[in-house]
């Protein structure tokens, strides 16, 4: 189901490229699972790539609190997640991409309906075909996964391809804005010894030096790039 949306996924990844280039953000938008799917892929960005804090932004229904425990009735609310996107001062070098199993929840759709008024590039990962959130995207993705095998538990099969889904739009993303060397994580943030020993090992392969060499360079220059 992934790979049938991959010629969607493309041009939705030039367009975010273009957009971070001159400075814009990539925002997620989202409800229960796909929020959390969202703000987790957005997380992932300044470790593994270097990339400074809100250049992608998470947004869940109901505010962070709603990441460990649902909260009633946060996603029916139409007008919340473009109020929750100002707060970011979002506009018009921003994509908003809105995540939505059904298609249908009301606080993705509302926010991309507002972003679409203020002339946002806008993106959406459904798992239904024919949605009206597919219909109001600029440049929307369907997974067509199929019926849940617990019905309508879309943590499981939906949510497991809008997890892939998000891989690669910023894995892609990142690649092409130069983040990754061979394919290498070059950018990652040095903050544990698992991670300074791999930048240490990243540095033996490419300038072909000993580990106290390049545990001295790594440590006088902060970074596997920069070394």
């Amino acid at each position: 189901a992934v790979k049938k949306a991959i010629p969607q996924i493309e041009p939705l990844v030039n367009q975010i490229v273009e957009k971070l280039k001159i400075g814009g953000r990539l925002f997620y938008i989202g409800a229960g699972t796909s929020g959390r799917l969202g703000v987790v892929d957005a997380s992932e960005i300044p470790p593994t790539f270097g990339m400074e804090h809100n250049k992608v932004i998470g947004l869940i229904a109901g505010g962070d609190s709603a990441i460990r425990k649902a909260v009633e009735f946060a996603e029916d609310d139409e007008a919340q997640a473009w109020l929750d996107m100002e707060k970011f001062n979002i506009n018009t070098n921003d994509v908003v991409i809105g995540i939505a199993a059904s298609g249908r929840t009301p606080y993705v759709i509302g926010g991309i309906n507002k972003a679409n008024v203020n002339g946002l590039v806008t993106g959406c990962i459904t798992c239904n075909e024919g949605s009206e959130l597919a219909n109001k995207s600029k440049y929307p993705i369907e997974v067509v996964v199929g019926p849940e095998f617990v019905t309508g538990s879309t943590r499981m099969k939906a949510g497991t391809a809008q997890k892939l889904v998000l891989n690669m739009i910023t894995t892609s993303v990142m690649i092409q804005l130069g983040r990754v060397k061979g394919n290498k994580m070059v950018d990652m943030q040095l903050s544990n010894h698992k991670l300074v020993t791999r930048g240490i090992n990243m540095l033996c392969e490419e300038l072909h030096i000993n580990k106290t060499t390049a545990g001295i360079l790594l440590e006088k220059y902060g970074s596997v790039r920069n070394a």
